[in-house]
């Protein structure tokens, strides 16, 4: 799974964070597994965490003394790259 299309246009690490975040997102990730599966600095990874935070698109929570953060409900789901349904065209005429 990957962040649904209206979240992929947002900055590339912010992007890696949801996809990272889709394929686990039951259970969710500390921000040591996300800083192994997304490939940026420690400060990019925070200002995206931040962002993705503040526009309420993953939240964080405390589990057994760590910090887990799960994306959103809706934030991530299944993507077709070969939608051509009529609504599937048009986001891809819209400028996200």
């Amino acid at each position: 799974m990957q962040a649904k299309p209206e979240y992929r246009d947002r900055d590339d690490a912010e992007v890696a964070v949801l996809d990272a975040l889709a394929d686990r997102r039951e259970e969710g990730m500390t921000v040591f597994e996300l800083r192994s599966r997304v490939d940026v600095d420690i400060d990019t990874l925070e200002t995206a965490l931040a962002d993705l935070k503040e526009d309420g698109l993953i939240e964080a929570h405390q589990e057994d003394h760590r910090t887990v953060i799960v994306p959103e409900d809706g934030v991530v789901g299944p993507v077709d790259p070969d939608d051509d349904s009529f609504i599937g065209q048009i986001r891809e005429k819209l400028p996200f």
